[in-house]
């Protein structure tokens, strides 16, 4: 077997993210292959599913020993998900290997990719607007044959692109079990897609272009980067700064392999650059400065019970308005605190 080190550095650093932030696999490791090491669609796509194979396990046995995996919705996911992913290796199967062939999968990948950025970003968008999570496992009632066809078009689109089983799959569970807690929501989709992509895998060893080599050089970089990515994963301000920029290269990718030219996508990137700049000062800008607003109200006399200039003494308690709790808007001040 010959191992590849670029295509091992490669797995590191996608086993990273992965690891660091629950997205990424399929839709980073699959591009990668193709645009830089010139790996054929088919053989990417097939390498790539029996390297997560091994890696998904780890992460499933995990939130199963924490409880965080609604059982009920994995056997209904699964039930659809485990045939279809068999059958959408037979699709590509029956398409043939050919390079119109290859060149039809490579676009199908880009479209995919960038419904699977768009679902990244819709999940975040959610996300934010329903805070987090508060129901219980028990709690959520299952319906049977919305998950079942979740499972089938899920199972379909990774059997045949290996993009979707922590994108797609996530996002529309998202939205038919919107008060499903967010570990919940990631340890349900984590155990379904371990006999999905194993049902995937199995057919992609049996028709597929299954590369011993290129899955080894694979999993000899993910396994150790997944394992390092967990143990930094604690630090919610680094993946907040990781989890954009996934989208941003998991959208890139996919408009390069539908056949966007080079030049078109450097505009995208520069579009991109100039939004979150934006976006960064929009949000700077909104946030108040709450140490300034009071020191110009002492200043100005403004401040019930405290002189022009002088700020409250120790003894004194701080004014309606500027306490925290239910006295106002100020949670970081307490009463008796300068």
């Amino acid at each position: 077997m010959d191992v590849d080190p670029l295509v091992t550095l490669a797995g590191l650093l996608v086993g990273f993210v992965v690891g660091l932030t629950g997205m990424g696999g399929g839709a980073l490791m699959t591009p990668i292959l193709v645009l830089l090491f010139g790996v054929q669609p088919l053989a990417a796509v097939s390498s790539d599913l029996v390297a997560s194979a091994v890696m998904k396990p780890v992460g499933a046995t995990v939130h199963l020993r924490r409880g965080t995996v609604h059982r009920g919705l994995v056997g209904w996911l699964v039930l659809g998900s485990v045939p279809a992913g068999f059958c959408g290796v037979l699709v590509l199967r029956a398409l043939g290997d050919g390079a119109a062939v290859q060149d039809r999968i490579k676009v199908t990948m880009g479209a995919i990719l960038i419904v699977a950025a768009l679902a990244m970003l819709a999940k975040a968008e959610i996300d934010r607007r329903r805070g987090p999570g508060s129901a219980d496992a028990a709690a959520i009632i299952v319906r049977p044959l919305p998950t079942l066809a979740i499972g089938v078009v899920g199972g379909l689109v990774v059997g045949m692109t290996s993009v979707g089983s922590g994108s797609l799959i996530i996002v529309l569970l998202l939205w038919l079990y919107p008060s499903i807690r967010g570990s919940q929501l990631v340890g349900t989709d984590l155990a379904q897609a371990v006999p999905l992509v194993a049902a995937a895998s199995l057919g992609h060893l049996i028709f597929g272009d299954f590369q011993l080599g290129l899955t080894g050089s694979l999993l000899l970089g993910s396994l150790p980067g997944v394992y390092l990515g967990a143990r930094v994963s604690a630090g919610t301000s680094t993946s907040r700064v990781i989890r954009p920029a996934v989208v941003v290269v998991v959208s890139l990718s996919g408009l390069k392999l539908v056949g966007l030219p080079t030049e078109a996508l450097g505009a995208v990137l520069a579009l991109v650059a100039v939004g979150v700049a934006g976006w960064a000062v929009r949000r700077r800008a909104a946030v108040p400065d709450v140490a300034a607003d009071i020191e110009v109200g002492i200043a100005a006399g403004a401040v019930p019970g405290v002189a022009a200039g002088e700020a409250p003494g120790a003894d004194e308690p701080v004014p309606t308005g500027l306490a925290g709790g239910a006295d106002g808007p100020y949670p970081a001040l307490s009463r008796g605190q300068p």
